[in-house]
């Protein structure tokens, strides 16, 4: 076949295509148009169809929810400073030359260069009670000056008290007078709920009332994050966004099973939303609402996570358990007689997984509890005994820990932690390090300076804070006291005179 044969039989098959086509588009577009006449194409029809079952348990479980979810406005008046383009400038002439030389005289300072601006933010809730108790996060409402309330079913803004808060949890209880009793949610259990479940997410983000989001449960128990003291968080890729923050995660029984906190910023991950569980929200609530405080069991130690490296050096073939680096005295745990370096293994017959493990298994426990733990120590276990005692205020706690800083001579010591050891680059060392040193103490007066590593007190070993302590307070004041101290990576030897 020559090639102008060739060409004139590729047009013919080309017009017989277009035709096919044509006549099979208009038979569809008919066909379409039929059917659509009587039918909507998308709409899945059937008694036991899955898909149709679960979307109508999305719809009636958002509408018996949302009347229960508030959006919260908070109001604050900050300073704000006007901006001044010839403030450099007014300074510079200020302290011109020419000024003094001339008699100039000095311009008056404006005392309008700053002013009042009302500032607003937004956030969300949930009514837990037909009295109009409302659980929101803290971080909406702290130190803010007015809250107000706005409800689905009322376009009234109802300003708000503040029941209690607990910003170790970053949880909120605040109350209404609606002289009406008002929905509420049913709050579910956060502790039976498994990855993969379906869940809801309902509030205002960006300020857009009663939005409804989907996904599922991808994770619990999320700690790690430096949000919050006490962290658990399940974490869930229903679209949470600013403004959400407040509002509930639903199950798909219509119960809160947790509370809307916050989120990976888009910009390094997507679907990466957490909630605070409804397990440890209800009980932030009662105390809240009992209380305005909440009561946490308290041992009056500082903890660090064990790793592999630590876990041998213990004896330990695994990293679970809590590390003890320091006992604050007159706390439950040093009349228990937790020690440092001691590794707690098991809490009142559970056993430890890690810090945070341990902080939530105390704090959940009743003031004055008598429980038994269990703690790794010279590798064997060791039962102690301890009663719970409760939490002091965050002003307390530190006053217990200037006060837990003992003074020996003039200088005050701390544990040779792990991560000190990294800092300095020293390996096979054990004592305790010098953090400071008053001027003209017998310390000083010995040339003892802070970063100093102390490891024997008059020939006695000093492994830890424990050792240190239990020496120092067997030697009379008036007796001068030999040292070994180790100073950049060299051993020296130091008289310590006798003194206080």
């Amino acid at each position: 076949m020559n090639r102008r044969n060739f060409v004139v039989l590729g047009i013919v098959a080309g017009v017989i295509a277009a035709g096919v086509l044509s006549r099979t588009l208009r038979f569809s577009w008919r066909f379409s148009a039929d059917k659509t006449a009587y039918q909507t194409p998308y709409i899945f029809t059937g008694e036991n169809n899955g898909v149709l079952t679960l979307q109508n348990a999305f719809v009636q479980v958002a509408k018996s929810v949302k009347p229960a979810v508030v959006q919260i406005t908070t109001e604050k008046m900050v300073t704000m400073r006007y901006w001044d383009p010839f403030g450099d400038m007014e300074g510079f002439f200020n302290n011109s030359p020419f000024e003094d030389f001339f008699g100039a005289p000095k311009r008056r300072q404006d005392s309008r260069k700053t002013y009042q601006q009302k500032q607003q933010g937004l956030g969300s809730g949930f009514i837990v009670d037909e009295e109009g108790r409302i659980i929101t996060n803290n971080h909406v409402i702290t130190g803010v000056d007015k809250i107000l309330v706005k409800l689905q079913d009322d376009t009234h803004p109802y300003e708000a008290k503040v029941i209690g808060t607990d910003p170790k949890t970053d949880l909120a209880l605040i109350k209404i007078e609606a002289k009406r009793p008002l929905p509420y949610v049913r709050l579910g259990d956060s502790d039976r709920i498994e990855p993969g479940e379906w869940v809801m997410a309902i509030g205002n983000p960006m300020g857009l009332t009663a939005t409804v989001t989907v996904g599922i449960v991808s994770a619990k128990g999320r700690t790690g994050f430096g949000i919050t003291q006490y962290e658990d968080f399940i974490q869930t890729d229903a679209a949470i966004n600013p403004g959400n923050s407040g509002g509930p995660l639903i199950n798909i029984n219509g119960e809160v099973i947790g509370i809307n906190t916050f989120i990976v910023s888009p910009q390094v991950a997507e679907g990466l939303g957490f909630a605070i569980p409804v397990d440890i929200a209800r009980q932030v609530f009662s105390q809240l609402k009992e209380r305005g405080r909440v009561v946490r069991g308290y041992l009056g130690v500082f903890l660090q996570p064990m790793d592999e490296e630590l876990a041998k050096s213990f004896g330990l073939k695994g990293t679970q358990g809590a590390l003890v680096n320091k006992v604050m005295p007159q706390t439950p745990a040093e009349k228990a007689g937790i020690r440092e370096e001691d590794v707690v293994i098991k809490f009142d017959g559970q056993d430890i997984k890690d810090v945070q493990d341990l902080q939530m298994k105390v704090a959940n426990t009743p003031v004055g509890k008598k429980v038994p733990v269990v703690v790794w120590r010279d590798n064997k276990e060791v039962v102690l005994s301890m009663v719970i005692g409760e939490m002091p205020s965050e002003e307390e706690m530190a006053k217990m820990s200037e006060k837990g800083e003992e003074t020996w001579r003039g200088m005050r010591v701390s544990a040779l932690t792990p991560e000190i050891k990294q800092r300095l680059s020293i390996k096979d060392v054990e004592g305790v390090i010098v953090t400071s040193v008053e001027p003209g103490s017998a310390a000083a007066e010995a040339g003892i300076a802070p970063g100093m590593i102390i490891r024997t007190i008059d020939g006695k070993q000093i492994k830890g804070l424990t050792e240190y302590r239990t020496v120092t307070k067997s030697i009379s004041g008036e007796k001068d006291v030999r040292l070994l101290v180790t100073r950049e990576e060299q051993n020296i030897f130091i008289i310590l005179k006798s003194g206080k």
